[in-house]
């Protein structure tokens, strides 16, 4: 690896300089009711729900990297073209209906419809879902690549980094900083296909060039694990940042135009990003594809845009891990710690937010440093949780009969202790059972409990 000029470390320095500014200075001493620490107000623009929801999108960044360079195009097939399409039901059926109801989150939505111990339940599922701890893996891993330190001491550094400025400043303080991160991710991304291609000529002759696994749809896999990634993208559905950034839409019509925008420079990026790493194939070694796109900036870029780009790397992942220790620590104090101890004072939640953030940022720092695989995290919760969550909103958000709160919370719980046991039964045996996924059996559960609700519903019990 080629050393880091002067002026790159100056950029990098900068960009660390702001977040700190940021942290202690401009959000400093501000007083938010409980709406504004969480929503910002409720007065999200057009550029800044564009913005924010693209970057929080990406902090798996080296996954997309490690799994292409693997895998080649079957990335785009597991990580692109199922989010959009579920991404695009979602802002014609469920962005504006979440903008309209005027909850703030995903488990307020389901205390306020089906009570207090549905909404704790949800709370539980979407402290594991919204987890930022392989955000936090693959920043700490970055900090460790750059300053050569030791992996724990990055991960720590890499925590409190992403966790600074959101402390007083809540959500504005994501969007904020969503902004400017939009900008360094694109132009990183830009500058790296455009010196990739003066290097190496066109993506037309790249593709030619490639062996024909990389450009195998499957990766290699079974048809039936690309349907798992498939499905796991329905987690769109539930996605707490998706929910909390219609949420804080000024209007309906925002939450709608916002996230089809937002899938057209998903598609810009999911291009440049899958068109790097497929330039990486013949450069990069297989044993370092975490680091595909590092390194890769390390081979092509100049003095000065190196910086730019590796900040922008930083900047995409960390724009990830304050969004979801924001939806994390709202999540486990307020909609937990909060709703447990019934109290109805709006400071007081913020502070039980604050201390949420705490031990969910703890808690992700030692899953983190624990943590095996970025990509096979992503494939083992979805397939376990996803299953447990998706039906029971989906029907919220149409349904609101108190008559069958029970059966909302067991919905929740059945499909995850089915996907659990099957998973665990693949791990002791080495196999899934008859060949079958976690994830299949939970989703089936859940549409066989969904049934019943409603045959008792229609027979009047």
């Amino acid at each position: 690896m080629k050393s880091i000029h002067f002026l790159d470390w100056i950029i990098i320095a900068s960009y660390f300089l702001f977040i700190l500014y940021l942290g202690i200075f401009r959000f400093k001493n501000k007083t938010n009711s409980q709406n504004t620490f969480i929503l910002s107000g409720r007065r999200l623009s057009m550029v800044g729900f564009i913005a924010t929801l693209v970057t929080t999108w990406y902090g798996g960044i080296l996954g997309i990297g490690e799994n292409t360079l693997l895998y080649g195009v079957q990335t785009w097939f597991i990580f692109a073209l199922p989010y959009y399409f579920f991404a695009i039901i979602y802002a014609f059926t469920i962005a504006p209906r979440i903008r309209k109801n005027g909850f703030l989150s995903i488990p307020d939505h389901f205390h306020h419809t089906f009570g207090e111990r549905t909404g704790i339940t949800a709370a539980l599922i979407i402290t594991f879902l919204a987890s930022p701890a392989p955000y936090i893996l693959s920043l700490g891993i970055i900090l460790q690549f750059l300053f050569e330190i030791n992996l724990g001491v990055s991960l720590l550094i890499a925590t409190l980094m992403s966790i600074i400025y959101i402390w007083n400043g809540g959500f504005s303080a994501v969007v904020t900083t969503d902004r400017i991160q939009f900008i360094l991710m694109f132009f990183g991304f830009i500058s790296l296909f455009a010196f990739l291609y003066i290097a190496n000529g066109s993506p037309l002759k790249l593709i030619n060039s490639l062996p024909k696994s990389m450009l195998d749809p499957l990766g290699g896999n079974s048809i039936q694990y690309i349907f798992v990634w498939f499905f796991i993208a329905s987690w769109t559905f539930i996605d707490p940042g998706f929910y909390q950034r219609c949420s804080a839409a000024k209007n309906p019509n925002i939450a709608k135009k916002g996230i089809l925008f937002s899938i057209f420079f998903w598609a810009i990026f999911d291009f440049l990003t899958l068109i790097c790493a497929l330039y990486a194939i013949d450069i990069i070694s297989p044993d370092q594809a975490l680091l595909t796109y590092p390194l890769l900036a390390f081979e092509v870029l100049p003095i000065g845009i190196l910086g730019l780009f590796l900040v922008g790397i930083i900047a995409t992942i960390m724009s990830t891990i304050d969004s979801l220790s924001l939806i994390s620590a709202i999540t486990f104090g307020r909609d937990i710690l909060w709703r447990i101890k019934n109290n109805n004072s709006e400071i007081d939640s913020i502070s039980y937010m604050k201390k949420g953030l705490i031990i969910i940022s703890f808690f992700s720092l030692i899953i983190s440093y624990m943590l095996p695989s970025v990509v096979a995290l992503f494939y083992t919760l979805g397939s376990i949780l996803i299953p447990g969550l998706i039906l029971p909103f989906l029907y919220s958000l149409k349904n609101q009969n108190n008559n069958i709160k029970k059966d909302i919370t067991w919905w929740m719980l059945l499909p995850i202790l089915v996907s659990i046991s099957w998973f665990i039964l693949s791990n002791l045996t080495g196999q899934s059972p008859l060949g079958i996924e976690p994830f299949y059996p939970g989703i089936a559960t859940s549409f066989l409990y969904y049934i019943i609700i409603k045959s008792r519903f229609n027979n009047g019990y």
